[in-house]
C-alpha cells in the first residue's frame, strides 16, 4: 500500500465525493444529450441511477435494521468508490471521442484506476472496510463498463472534443473540496422508514454478533448517557 501523507490520501478520496462526482455525471449527461442522442443520455442517467440505489439500499438496510455480513466487515456499498468508478472511465470516454480505439479504452481503464485509489483512499482512512470498498468498485465498473460497451460506436454530432474536455476538467477542479452531507442524509431516511430513534454503529454491531439485541438501536439509547457512540463510517 502506498505510504502518502494524511493529506494526500483526503484529496484522492475527495475524488470520488458526491459533490464533484454528481455534478460531472450530469454534465456527461448534458453533453451526451448535445452531441450524441437523449437516448443515450438517458441511459447513462439510468445506469448510474440503479448503482445510486444499489449503494443506498445497502446503507438504509444496515443503519436501520443493522443488516451485513460481519465476516466480511460488510455495511453497505462505498458511495465513494461507485461513483469515481463509474463517472470517470465515462468522463476519459467521452473526451476521447474520435480517438483511436486503443487510446480510448486506455482512457477508460485510466478512469477504472481513479476508482481504485479512491477505494483504496477509503480504506486507508478508515471510512469502509476493503470488502466494501471492492463492493463499491465492482458496482461503479459495471456501470461504466456496460454503458461504455454498449455505446462504443455511437458517433458524436455537434461538439468538440476539446470543449467537453475543457468543462469536465475545470469542473473537477472547481469542485473537488466539495462535501455533499449525503450520510447524513441516507441516516435520516433510513430512521425515518425503519422507525428507530438511532442508527446501528459498526463497532457494537461487530463487537455483539453473538447477541444481536445488545447491539439495536434501542439499546445503543440506553447506553447513551454510560458511553459516546462511536462515529459510524461513511460514504
Amino acid at each position: 500500500m502506498p505510504d502518502l501523507p494524511l493529506h494526500q490520501w483526503y484529496a484522492i478520496t475527495n475524488f470520488g465525493g458526491a459533490g464533484l462526482t454528481l455534478p460531472l455525471a450530469l454534465a456527461i449527461a448534458l453533453w451526451l444529450a448535445a452531441g450524441y442522442s437523449m437516448r443515450m443520455a438517458a441511459s447513462w442517467l439510468l445506469l448510474l441511477g440503479a448503482s445510486i440505489g444499489v449503494v443506498t439500499v445497502t446503507k438504509i438496510a444496515f443503519l436501520g435494521w443493522g443488516v451485513g455480513v460481519r465476516e466480511l466487515d460488510f455495511t453497505g456499498v462505498s458511495g465513494h468508490a461507485m461513483l469515481s468508478t463509474a463517472v470517470y472511465p465515462v468522463a476519459f470516454f467521452l473526451m476521447l471521442q474520435g480517438a483511436r480505439p486503443a487510446l480510448r479504452a486506455a482512457g477508460v481503464a485510466a478512469g477504472l484506476a481513479m476508482g481504485v485509489a479512491v477505494g483504496l483512499s477509503r480504506v486507508v482512512l478508515e471510512a469502509h472496510s476493503p470488502s466494501e470498498a471492492v463492493a463499491g468498485f465492482v458496482v461503479g465498473a459495471l456501470t461504466a463498463l456496460i454503458f461504455v460497451r454498449y455505446w462504443w460506436n455511437a458517433q458524436a454530432g455537434r461538439i468538440s472534443a476539446a470543449a467537453v474536455t475543457l468543462s469536465l476538467v475545470a469542473l473537477t477542479f472547481a469542485l473537488h473540496n466539495v462535501r455533499v452531507p449525503t450520510h447524513r442524509w441516507v441516516t435520516h431516511l433510513a430512521l425515518t422508514v425503519s422507525g428507530h430513534e438511532q442508527p446501528y454503529v459498526r463497532a457494537r454491531w461487530k463487537a455483539n454478533r453473538n447477541n444481536p439485541s445488545a447491539a439495536s438501536p434501542l439499546s445503543q439509547t440506553r447506553n447513551t448517557l454510560a458511553a459516546p457512540t462511536p462515529t459510524p463510517r461513511h460514504a
